[in-house]
């Protein structure tokens, strides 16, 4: 209110002046002259205080001049937005020191990357796992520094919704788990963690796991060999002996099973960083395992739609194992029909295996791919799952770039589906 009387001041002030410069000429007989007179006295008096609001504007630091209406309304305006602007800079300094002296003080290495992919900051901890000293490699592109094929590739093809690890190539080189996300104008804020104690103790779990279950499949091949002897001798073809013959056999095949699971779970996690590069057809690849499944489940029913040349690029035995185990899975948990689907949609490739069956409650899914998980143990023994065909077909989606999702619900059924990279069309032809 008080903006809107300066001006109605600053108007009728005007008007004055033009009324008395009318008056003034009117008595000498030159009315129009007076009136310009006052017009120019108007003028003038503006032109004064532009100056002194130039001079201002120059040195903005000073204190603005005493002036008053309608110039002084908008100097107090300009003074308040100059104000206002110091603070919000001075806020944004101080929480960019607080940011740094953060990052600095964190044992990872933080980044930040302008657009243009040079280096705009880094904490001390970047020259000791990266190699990047600040501020002397301020300003030097980030792949010149960080040299490795890998990293270069996923930095510039700027997906990085998943975390890349870097794996050590040589002894005595770190593994390095990289997160990197984008904020402003295209700059990318950069974390690179040394994981190298876990990825030795995965490592060590995996040699573990694979040197137990090949030292085991020795002797218990002697001993399947020597229950399958004593079923077939005369001797033991009575049934006080034949019962416990039968569970022998069954426990062996069943320990065979499980370190046969083991050894292909080893070895995938082995070669699971390794370029998938051979070209396979995966409708005929799916045709393959249900015609190989049907003599091993002939009272069970699976449809399959397939489309034609649906092509990946990838390793085949591995899809082989996680397509037979999602598609055995459903045929050994369900007793309703199993239906097999494969189509592109897009850039990918989609397989599903699904029935209408019991289904899963929800609070057991984010558990399904761990290993020897059992949503009910009783039941998986007496189908004789080995807790490990969810897991490897996790390990099989991650070494193909590929996404497992699970959907199901109580009473109304499940569906398992993979979905991977498809092939160009150039490729596929």
């Amino acid at each position: 209110m008080a903006r809107d009387n300066i001006w109605r001041r600053e108007m009728r002030l005007i008007l004055l002046l033009i009324a008395s410069g009318f008056v003034m000429g009117a008595l000498f007989g030159r009315p129009v002259w007076g009136v310009c007179a006052a017009l120019i006295f108007i003028l003038a008096r503006w032109s004064y205080q532009l100056r002194a609001v130039h001079r201002w504007m120059a040195e903005p630091s000073a204190e603005p001049p005493e002036t008053g209406g309608v110039w002084g309304l908008i100097l107090d305006n300009i003074y308040q937005l100059q104000r206002r602007n110091r603070e919000a800079q001075q806020r944004l300094e101080t929480a960019l020191d607080y940011l740094q002296d953060s990052l600095a003080a964190m044992r990872d290495a933080a980044l930040i990357v302008d657009a243009q992919e040079n280096i705009a900051w880094a904490n001390d901890s970047a020259e000791f796992l990266l190699g990047i000293k600040f501020p002397d490699d301020q300003g030097r592109p980030l792949v010149n520094l960080i040299r490795s094929p890998i990293f270069q590739s996923y930095f510039e093809v700027g997906d990085f919704s998943n975390p890349l690890r870097l794996l050590p190539i040589s002894e005595g080189d770190r593994c390095l788990h990289f997160e990197i996300a984008r904020f402003g104008a295209g700059d990318r804020l950069i974390f690179a963690r040394d994981v190298t104690e876990n990825y030795r103790l995965e490592q060590m779990r995996r040699d573990f796991v694979g040197n137990v279950s090949h030292e085991l499949r020795t002797p218990l091949t002697v001993i399947k060999g020597y229950v399958d002897t004593l079923q077939a001798m005369d001797e033991f073809q009575n049934a006080r002996l034949q019962r416990p013959l039968e569970q022998m056999s069954q426990q062996t095949s069943r320990m065979e099973n499980l370190i046969r699971d083991l050894l292909w779970l080893s070895r995938i996690e082995t070669v699971e960083t390794l370029r998938k590069t051979e070209l396979l057809d995966v409708s005929i690849l799916i045709e393959e395992i249900v015609v190989q499944l049907g003599s091993a489940y002939p009272d069970r029913e699976i449809r399959i739609s397939l489309e034609n040349d649906v092509q990946v690029r990838g390793d085949r035995s591995e899809l082989h194992s996680a397509l037979s185990n999602l598609i055995v899975n459903a045929l050994k948990y369900s007793d309703s029909e199993v239906v097999v689907t494969c189509c592109r949609h897009e850039d990918r490739a989609v397989f599903s295996v699904s029935d209408t069956g019991i289904g899963i409650a929800q609070q057991h899914i984010a558990r399904l791919t761990e290993r020897f998980y059992r949503v009910d143990k009783s039941r998986s023994n007496e189908r004789g799952g080995t807790g490990l065909g969810l897991a490897i077909v996790k390990h099989v989606a991650a070494s193909h770039q590929a996404d497992f999702q699970i959907e199901s619900e109580l009473g109304i059924g499940s569906c398992f589906r993979l979905s991977l990279p498809a092939a160009p069309v150039s490729d596929a032809s």
